[in-house]
């Protein structure tokens, strides 16, 4: 057994990070508590209650500002913000509310899902982190927070970092994959983009709200909303990091989750949103709930509103999303003595402190700028970016015969329901979209290849033979209009278009909303009209390119096993028909890689690369041993591993050469490889470091990403990456929650993805 001697020696995680939190406040905190001190003296208990209440925008138009229900909540000091409502125009005039008919004239924060792009829309949030480039990530997030802003806008949702195993889930759409370390390092990347590196908001940066604190993703069976239930061991380990990277990011505000913890709503959970938020990661922003996350505790069986508004509270909750629990019912909860002045003013304080930080009592108005909104919206230059980026996050999943990229020639046949559908394009969550400026992949590919080739286009079939699943999937305007014709009639159309051509583009998958917030499903394939399709075309013998719609991995086997290319594209944005076009021509050669598994069928569901072995771990290369950790029916390998994605370039890795074999607190080792493009083609790749920890205290994962790189490398060209680790590279939280690097043999891998690696080994002393 490895000595459990601990680097850190007794301190605590809560003694670490309150003995980083001890420095005298800044001067700039100083002014803005004697601010806040001054006003918060004039306020009311009814005001201060009102500044914790967060309405959506409900029936507000133009010109209905002053006497909509909303408004004269506003005039009364009920509202501390709004979100959803967009325009200077609208934003302006509910301001003008609360700043000129209200007492105290305290200005409002308007908030919005702005998820993945704001009128620009970048990839859904899955497809931004398979480009595994942070700058890229944070600049995403940079265009998204100065476009919102130029419209009124000073808060967003988002970034959204819960990590998600389990693929039936429908909001994995939002997050960045199933590794902590890679989603700490995008919702750091992501923070910095909408608040900006300075510490001090300038009017075209806006407030990150990070969500859905904590767990979400782990929901049991992938069903929205459903409970999560986890030890702490494996909650600090695998699924807190990126909200703690979120915070140390400087992160002006979190989200609760709607599941349940530990038996408890994440919404009234004192342990998450005190003890470990406040306490342990010294987190000074607000907390607000998610949409009617309080009332929702009365079907969890927490109680009446009145009871679960006093939970929320006492947890640390700050703002209270829609439901009103707040401010219906904290007043008599407070001449009960189940709540206390104190807290309510904690809250208030929080929420004022926000606005003071985004400059809003120095100016209301100052993100009501008419010629922002005129030139800084949908601009050329963000939808270049965009597109770049979009082509980015797509993987190659297969290319036998390097059939792609295609030749600027001949005939292509584009067919599918996805690939003449451009309100699709955007992915879910993107609420701010015009679609009616996002292109399809029809128009892309036409605009790309000009008149070099020819284009046709046919449907093929329905997204879904099912009328009423495809409503269901074509929510939010994104629809697919059936116009009469039959299943056997969009398949001989088909087959007419394959008939001219010389290679067929099948453009085929889900649609934008069947993925996101509440569109779990049970079967992860692709509709099975599609897949009647797509063996038509097969039989054809024309070469056939799957370009994959997604917004989370899917159960494609026999696909795998049968298409001769696959492009999967997620959803790329108002861009994504440029991008697509541009990877599949070879304009840009495709460098993205997977954040999640890919598993065979659904049965193997929750798997994820860095797993922990059993008592019985079934042999490498193994399909089946009996008493051994397997399925009898499939083998335990996913079709897909974590990290993978190809290139039209080839990488070869050489051997990992080590500064040293071992090394203590204090010190370091560097560990090396040269990577070689040994092909005719420029390209990118993604260098990926893994870590295994051979004997602990607690059984310790298999893998664990530690590192990455993503390089460029010339046609021939080789470039020597390096790697350095240090004790902190080697911390884990033990069964006593303290965050320790304990001494012993640990392997060391280097590769393009998680499973074809070099492999190392040294020691810790």
């Amino acid at each position: 057994m490895k000595s459990t001697l601990l680097l850190l020696a007794a301190f605590t995680v809560s003694q670490l990070v309150n003995a980083q939190t001890l420095p005298a406040a800044k001067p700039a905190d100083a002014k803005m508590k004697t601010f806040v001190d001054a006003l918060m003296k004039k306020m009311t208990l009814e005001e201060k209650i009102g500044q914790l209440n967060l309405p959506g925008s409900g029936d507000i138009v133009t010109g209905q500002a002053s006497n909509s229900d909303i408004g004269k909540k506003i005039k009364e000091g009920k509202v501390g913000g709004l979100f959803n409502i967009k325009s200077v125009e609208k934003i302006k005039a509910v301001q003008k509310v609360a700043v000129e008919e209200t007492r105290l004239k305290i200005p409002m924060i308007f908030g919005m899902d702005v998820i993945h792009g704001y009128e620009t829309v970048f990839p859904i949030p899955l497809g931004l982190s398979c480009t595994w480039d942070m700058k890229a990530i944070e600049r995403s997030a940079q265009i998204a927070a100065q476009e919102a802003s130029a419209d009124g806008i000073n808060w967003t949702f988002s970034p959204m970092v819960d990590i998600a195993r389990d693929p039936r889930w429908g909001r994995i759409a939002e997050g960045n994959g199933e590794d902590a370390y890679l989603g700490g390092q995008v919702a750091a990347a992501m923070v910095k983009g909408y608040q900006g590196t300075t510490g001090t908001y300038k009017n075209n940066n806006i407030m990150s709200c990070v969500k859905h604190y904590a767990m979400y993703g782990a929901a049991e069976a992938g069903r929205d909303y459903n409970t999560t239930d986890m030890s702490r061991l494996r909650m600090y380990n695998e699924y807190l990091p990126p909200y703690k990277a979120a915070v140390d990011a400087g992160a002006g505000s979190m989200m609760a989750s709607f599941n349940e913890v530990d038996g408890i709503p994440a919404t009234a959970s004192k342990f998450l949103m005190t003890d470990v938020l406040r306490k342990q990661w010294g987190f000074k922003g607000f907390v607000v709930t998610d949409y009617t996350g309080i009332n929702e505790m009365e079907a969890h069986g927490m109680g009446d509103l009145k009871q679960v508004s006093a939970l929320a509270l006492n947890a640390g909750i700050d703002m209270d999303m829609v439901g009103e629990g707040f401010l219906t019912t904290l007043q008599q909860s407070l001449k009960e003595g189940k709540v206390t002045t104190a807290q309510i003013d904690a809250a208030c304080r929080r929420i004022l402190e926000a606005k003071y930080k985004l400059g809003l009592f120095e100016d209301p108005y100052r993100y009501c700028n008419e010629n922002r909104a005129k030139t800084e919206i949908f601009t050329d230059a963000n939808r270049k970016e965009a597109r770049a980026i979009a082509a980015q996050s797509f993987v190659l999943l297969k290319n036998n015969n390097n059939i792609l990229p295609l030749k600027k020639a001949g005939t292509i046949a584009l067919i599918g329901p996805l690939g003449n559908n451009k309100e699709n394009m955007p992915g879910t969550w993107s609420v701010a979209a015009n679609f009616a400026k996002a292109t399809s992949l029809y128009d892309g590919l036409q605009s790309v290849l000009g008149s070099n080739a020819k284009l046709i286009y046919a449907k093929g079939s329905f997204l879904d033979d099912d009328s009423l699943f495809e409503q269901r999937a074509g929510m939010f305007g994104k629809s697919f209009d059936r116009d009469g014709r039959t299943k056997q009639q969009l398949l001989d159309e088909a087959l007419a278009a394959a008939a001219q051509s010389d290679v067929i583009v099948a453009a085929l998958g889900e649609s934008a909303e069947m993925s996101g917030e509440c569109s779990s499903r049970s079967n992860i394939e692709i509709p099975q009209t599609q897949k009647d399709l797509l063996a038509a075309l097969l039989k054809t013998g024309k070469p056939v390119v799957l370009v994959l719609f997604t917004g989370r991995p899917l159960v494609i086997k026999a696909e795998n096993e049968t298409v001769p290319a696959i492009l999967n594209v997620w959803f790329g944005g108002s861009e994504a028909g440029y991008a697509i076009a541009d990877v599949l021509l070879g304009d840009v050669n495709p460098s993205g890689k997977l954040t999640t598994t890919w598993p065979q069928n659904v049965g193997q569901v929750p798997l994820y690369y860095n797993h922990k072995n059993t008592g019985r771990p079934l042999a490498e290369g193994k399909w089946f041993e009996k008493f051994r950790s397997n399925y009898l029916d499939v083998s335990n390998d996913p079709v897909y591993p974590f990290g993978y994605g190809l290139s039209y370039s080839n990488f070869t890795y050489s051997d990992v050469k080590l500064s040293n074999t071992a090394f203590k607190a204090g010190q370091t080792i560097t560990a090396t490889v040269t990577v070689t493009n040994t092909s005719k083609t420029d390209g990118r790749e993604v260098v990926q470091l893994y870590t295994r920890d051979m004997v602990g205290s607690i059984t310790r994962p298999v893998k664990e990403l530690k590192g990455f790189q993503k390089i460029d490398l010339k046609a021939g060209e080789s470039k020597t990456v390096s790697f350095t680790i240090g004790v902190n590279d080697l911390k884990f939280y033990n069964s006593d929650l303290k965050f320790v690097a304990e001494p012993g043999d640990f392997k060391l891998f280097i590769g393009g993805n998680s499973r074809d690696v070099k492999e190392a080994s040294f020691k810790l002393l």
